[in-house]
């Protein structure tokens, strides 16, 4: 009994130093004191063993014993299996900062840290320009006009979005711009977002492009000259990047300006001779000046000794000899202007280099840098924006339309894709806000942009499917009435863009984050291309702590041992404990996925997405809380609050079993199981009670509908009109109505209705003729069917609508 007691306490109290990470001075000591007390209690055996254990833990893990045996084995080791990084990889990790993502790498998410980034809000100066500007350009977009009859937005609201300096929300004041932070360029983006023309071609020039590169690289001169007429909208930017031959592998770009002189007005100027094959340039077809990126060679030495100066971003003017520009490509579903480029010899001064010669070849740190930031912004804003507006649409049609007498809101089959919908618009509201929060906190977060473009794009491809299914025939039938189908078939274009999903997801959100986030590896990585031995002995024992740690953390919470403290309320706590749980084991399994794997990681890339998958859950169910922490609440939000994290978590848990099935080494995914989940899996997946809450919510005139719509154009009093606003009126007076419905259907069941009274408005007049509602009643549902009807409705068209060529068109013999 005593020898099992010595080793049960040697066991708890190992596990308790590990999940502090205490360092091995005490870990050697318990076992060394247990040992002498088995000894002197006459357990031999187990005192003996407890000293041995001891001493390979003193001898392996004190600084002065491992030194001189261990540490430099390890290190030769580590010398060869470690992962080669290439240039171009270094620069994209050191590009941008860490800050929550690099808590959840670490296993022991300090909740502070991220509630330390306070929310000041928005300005009001940011405020009113959402609430008026915003407005105004929303009203005057009509997206059948945009999309099929002008393929492009009106002159006037194109003379209305330079004249507001839409065009400049990222340049400064004192340069003409409107100085937004990133939650007010983010909030202009979601309401925006209403249709996704108007938004990408305000997004684009506020994200990646010339703007963005002039104000943190560009020279004084390039900026005093180029950011008015930017902010004015007196030069329209696009910044070409990809080509042909280089999508998401950019630094493959076959792009090249050759460094030479050439005679101008009898000087010599030295210059470059660009080349250069450019497509899927958004506003490239409009641009009055061209960033462009190319690989730079300087084959004469005319500026030095080195040859091949690397990719460098410069700017060219529109009407510059030889450039081709003005052609159109047709993105899917949606006329932004988006088109090609090119350029044979074409000369440009040396000093049309962003940032002038001295950040030659500086480009590819210049576009990560800026990426990082742009990425958060822009596509996962439309997305957000996307989801709030698919609340509106599906939640008011779901509740107008009704079969079998009830409104198909009421229907469990509507009801699951109506929450689901809404439970992505509300983590993506969350996410993007909180993320912008960080970013007006001086953070440029890297491997966070990378989570939310590819996760809350594929959230809009996933909301706007269900929006279609809600709808119907109404969504599927496209015209001026259909305000989603456009939408829905231009959803691919954000998929795509700014770094494809399937390889954001595969090689940018774990393979950037495992080293770029994770507190020793870095530093390991750094040590041995320093070949400094005491910086990895240093770097690799901590690191050796942090997975003892980890697994004893991820062990005892999956017990339901040692819950963290968390300063949240009853509601968020459970899922603030769990992402604490998670986090511990997420990066005990990344960590296991490297050593086991080492280089070949690399090539594992659907085991990279479920890493990356297990992390993107995690950082959005942490925004999630902090928005909820932090919000003003409403009633049925929590149960929302619920829904949300527990999808979360279940994806989070879902992508770790994928990992444990999936990796090579069977004992080791079999461990890490155990470790990980050692009573199996905790979350289920949302049940029916919260959907069918949400559903009820989202559909009617609740608190909760209005919070999920504020930041989305819901008035009415513009020259479009605005179905969101349309779907508002009408369940405003739904409480009314459904009496009505309820009480007519009565008496057309009992009989005391004529039986041919079909269509609602017959009943409504046969109930009137019968005395059974007032005239006052009738009159107003006289009103409310004719809107409901006209909301319902689909547009058709003459025979030949949609023939372009009409000598091509078959009659079928049908005479007019």
């Amino acid at each position: 009994m005593l020898s099992l007691l010595l080793l049960i306490f040697a066991v708890v109290g190992l596990i308790a130093i590990a999940r502090r990470e205490a360092g091995a001075a005490p870990a050697a000591a318990l076992p060394a004191i247990l040992g002498v007390a088995g000894l002197v209690l006459d357990a031999e055996f187990v005192g003996v063993l407890l000293l041995i254990t001891a001493a390979v833990i003193a001898v392996c893990g004190l600084p002065a014993l491992r030194h001189g045996w261990l540490s430099p084995r390890l290190f030769a080791m580590f010398k060869k299996v470690a992962p080669r990084v290439s240039d171009t990889e270094r620069t994209a990790l050191e590009a941008g900062s860490v800050a929550w993502d690099g808590e959840l790498f670490s296993g022991r998410p300090q909740w502070q840290r991220l509630l330390d980034f306070k929310d000041d809000g928005l300005s009001d100066e940011e405020r009113a320009f959402i609430d008026h500007q915003c407005t105004v350009a929303a009203g005057m977009c009509n997206a059948w006009d945009i999309a099929r009859e002008r393929a492009d937005l009106p002159p006037e609201l194109w003379d209305y979005l330079k004249k507001e300096r839409f065009f400049g929300m990222i340049i400064p004041k004192e340069y003409g711009g409107l100085g937004f932070s990133a939650k007010a360029q983010s909030a202009v983006l979601q309401k925006l977002a209403v249709n996704e023309t108007l938004m990408s071609t305000v997004g684009v020039p506020n994200s990646l492009g010339p703007g963005e590169l002039l104000l943190k690289y560009g020279t004084q001169e390039q900026k005093d000259h180029y950011l008015p007429r930017l902010a004015d909208g007196r030069e329209i930017p696009c910044f070409g990047l990809t080509g042909p031959r280089a999508g998401s592998d950019a630094t493959s770009l076959p792009d090249v300006g050759i460094v030479c002189k050439q005679e101008i007005d009898g000087k010599e100027v030295l210059g470059l001779r660009l080349t250069f094959n450019k497509r899927w340039i958004t506003l490239a077809p409009i641009a009055t000046v061209v960033g462009l990126a190319f690989r730079m060679f300087d084959p004469d030495h005319l500026l030095g000794d080195t040859e091949d100066l690397g990719i460098t971003c410069a700017l060219v003017p529109r009407d510059t000899d030889g450039m081709e520009i003005g052609r159109r490509h047709h993105p899917i579903g949606s006329p932004f202007m988006n088109g090609p480029i090119r350029g044979k010899d074409v000369f440009v001064p040396l000093d049309t280099i962003i940032g002038g010669p001295e950040m030659a070849g500086e480009g590819w740190r210049m576009l990560i840098e800026c990426l990082s930031v742009g990425r958060c912004i822009t596509l996962p804003s439309g997305a957000t924006g996307t989801g709030r507006y698919a609340i509106g649409w599906a939640g008011g049609f779901a509740r107008i339309r009704r079969q079998f007498n009830v409104p198909v809101a009421e229907m469990e089959g509507i009801q699951e894709p109506l929450a689901r919908l809404t439970a992505k618009a509300y983590i993506a509201q969350a996410a993007v806000y909180q993320t912008a929060n960080t970013i007006d906190h001086g953070q440029a977060p890297a491997v966070p942009s990378t989570i939310l473009k590819s996760q809350l794009t594929e959230f809009q491809r996933d909301i706007l499917a269900d929006a279609m299914d809600i709808h119907g025939g109404k969504a599927v039938t496209l015209g001026p009435r259909n305000y989603l189908g456009i939408g829905y078939s231009a959803n691919p274009v954000a998929i795509t863009v700014e770094g494809a999903n399937i390889m954001t997801r595969n090689l940018m959100v774990f393979g950037q984050g495992a080293i770029r986030c994770h507190p020793y590896v870095l530093e390991e990585l750094a040590a041995k291309d320093a070949d400094d031995a005491k910086a990895f002995d240093r770097a690799f024992f901590r690191h050796a702590g942090l997975i003892f740690g980890n697994a004893a953390r991820a062990l005892t919470m999956g017990l339901g041992i040692g819950k963290p403290s968390c300063p949240f309320d009853e509601v968020a706590r459970p899922y603030a404990q769990d992402v604490a749980r998670l986090s511990a084991g997420f990066s005990l399994c990344a960590d296991a996925a490297m050593a086991s794997l080492g280089a070949e990681l690399k090539q594992r890339e659907m085991l990279s997405a479920r890493l990356g998958d297990v992390l993107s859950n995690l950082y959005l169910v942490s925004m999630v809380i902090k928005q909820w922490h932090e919000g003003d609440k409403v009633e049925g939000e929590a149960e929302l609050m619920h829904y949300a994290c527990r999808f979360l978590l279940n994806r989070a848990e879902t992508a770790f079993v994928e990992v444990f099935d999936n990796l090579p080494n069977r004992a080791l995914g079999k461990t890490l199981k155990v470790l990980v989940m050692p009573l199996g899996r905790r979350w289920a997946r949302p049940h029916d009670d919260l959907a069918r809450s949400i559903a009820r919510a989202v559909s009617t005139d609740s608190a909760l509908r209005k919070k999920l719509l504020v930041g989305a154009w819901d008035s009415n009093d513009q020259v479009q009109d605005n179905p969101v606003a349309r779907y508002n009126a009408l369940l405003e007076t739904q409480d009314r109505a459904e009496v009505l419905y309820r009480q007519i259907n009565k008496a057309y069941s009992k009989g005391k209705l004529p039986v041919q009274a079909l269509h609602p408005e017959e009943r409504l007049e046969a109930a009137l003729e019968e005395g059974l509602i007032s005239e006052e009643d009738a009159d107003f549902m006289r009103k409310r069917e004719a809107e409901v009807l006209d909301m319902l409705s689909v547009d058709d068209f003459a025979f030949d609508a949609f023939v372009t060529d009409k000598e091509k068109m078959n009659h079928h013999n049908v005479t007019a």
